[in-house]
This record gives C-alpha cells, structure tokens and sequence, in this order.
C-alpha cells in the first residue's frame, strides 16, 4: 500500500499479521479477505447448523417472508470467533460459554489451542457438536460439551475460574430453538431478563478477576415493532454483575437479503438491520 507520496506504508499489514484483523471498532465481515478465512474454516467441516433446522421455529418479530424463502438460519462466524480469541484470551486459556448453541465456538477454540466448556440445553445439538469435534480435532483435543440449562449447570462449575468467557444469547425471541420451558427463547421479555440476568451474574462469577467477557448481541423488536433495548439490558446486566463495558465493537453482516426486504420494511419506517453489537467488559 502507497501513501500520497508514493511510498510503500506497512503498518495495516502488519496490523492484519498480527491481529488477523485491525483491532478497530468495526469488524467488516464482508471484505473479500474475511469471506477467504471464513470458508477455510468451513473446509474443516464445521457445520454450525445441524442440529438447528430441526423442529426451531420464529418469534412473532422473527424473519420477514423474504428470509423465509431463503432458508435463512443464523450461524456464528468462525472468523469472529478465532479473532475474539485472539484479542482476548491468554494463549492456552480457558473459555466459557454459557450458550453455546452450535459448534463453531468449541470447535475453533479447541483447534487453535484454548479449552472450551460451553452449555447448551439441547441434547440434539449437544450430540451434533460432539459429533463434529470428533471428526475436525484429535480425539485427546475435545471441546466440553455441557448438555443442560445454564442458570442450574454454572453453579455446578463453582470451582472452575475462566480465563475468558464468549457467547451469543438467544436473541430474545427472534429464533425460537426449543419448546422446552426454560428456553429463553420461548419467554416473554420479562421472564427472560431475569434468567438471563442470573445466568450472565454467575458466569462473571466464574472469571477470573481482569478477565475480558464479550456478548455478541443485537436489537430485537417486540411485537408492536418497537425495540426491547436488550443491548442496554445486557450492559446493565454485566455491570451488576461486577464487570464493566471495556470495548465496543460492531460487527457488519453480509448484505444478504437486505436489498429485498428493504422496501418491504420502510413501508412501516423500519431500518434493514445489517449489524450486530459485539459487547466487550472488564471484570473488575
């Protein structure tokens, strides 16, 4: 890269060697180089959605009919994933993650070195990512799969302190995983604050004191099309908790369906959605 005088500058790329992706306060997932380590991720078999097609259903502000005709499933970004870690956690370090949902978290931390115990309340999604560690990593290198609700199976883990913990909550009732009574999927708002506040206080409980804690979270509206504020709930929930917001970041979604949906959604004045929050906190 040339500078106005037609000098090679260096610095980017050395932040790009160094950090897989400059530690800015945007994380462009559309660039042509995160799509590149995206899919070699992918050739390693990770398939975050089995075990999620199944039986998973949408809230009443879940997708528009456009998603619907895609066959639109959310699945986490791996490369988000391998940065994340990369930036906050300790090399060899432990990792929590209180909903883990598919395999692409375990999977990566395992892969690049970190142990990982993550908990998630389906059995069949537990058993698929179990299935897909066994065939991506060496059998002695296995993340820990935790087949449970989060709220009961941290205070199980009482001696265990992380190094770092990673996650991304069920956004409130967009996706609907489980018709199983403590999914917090399927709660209203405020039954879903306070067991998400009580899982969030004991996971902060189990990191260690200045151990970094990051949620990937978005807005999600109620049914009259307004907003919960659940960004604003997940900061307050940290921060009572005893950790407070260190870092911010958002991350840009590919495009997608956005186009098409755009018109449909400025009929009743709502902005397409092509970001997410990446909350980052400090325990103190």
């Amino acid at each position: 890269m040339k500078n106005l005088f037609g000098e090679e500058v260096e610095e980017k790329k050395i932040l790009r060697d160094k950090y897989i992706e400059p530690p800015f306060s945007v994380l462009e997932t559309r660039s042509t180089r995160w799509q590149v380590r995206k899919n070699d991720w992918k050739v390693l078999g990770i398939k975050s959605e089995v075990g999620r097609e199944e039986g998973m259903t949408m809230g009443h502000n879940g997708q528009d009919e456009v998603s619907k005709k895609l066959n639109f499933t959310s699945i986490f970004d791996p490369v988000l994933t391998e940065v994340m870690y990369k930036w906050f956690c300790p090399d060899d370090g432990t990792i929590l993650d209180p909903f883990a949902g598919g395999s692409v978290r375990g999977v990566v931390a395992n892969y690049l070195g970190y142990k990982y115990t993550g908990i998630e309340l389906r059995q069949e999604q537990v058993d698929s990512n179990r299935e897909q560690g066994l065939e991506i990593l060496e059998s002695y290198n296995q993340p820990t799969w935790i087949c449970g609700d989060s709220d009961e199976e941290l205070d199980k883990l009482e001696r265990q302190y992380f190094d770092f913990i990673f996650s991304c909550p069920p956004y409130v009732d967009l996706e609907v995983y489980s018709k199983l009574p403590e999914d917090l999927s399927n709660m209203n708002y405020d039954d879903f604050l306070v067991k998400y506040r009580s899982i969030i206080r004991k996971s902060v409980g189990l990191l260690k004191t200045g151990g970094i804690a990051v949620f990937v979270v978005g807005e999600v509206r109620d049914k009259n099309g307004y907003y919960y504020g659940f960004v604003t709930d997940t900061i307050k929930a940290f921060v009572e908790s005893g950790a407070k917001l260190y870092n911010e970041a958002i991350l840009l979604n590919s495009l997608a369906s956005a186009g098409m949906r755009a018109e449909g959604n400025m009929k009743s004045r709502k902005l397409v959605k092509v970001h997410q929050n990446v909350l980052i906190f400090k325990k103190i």
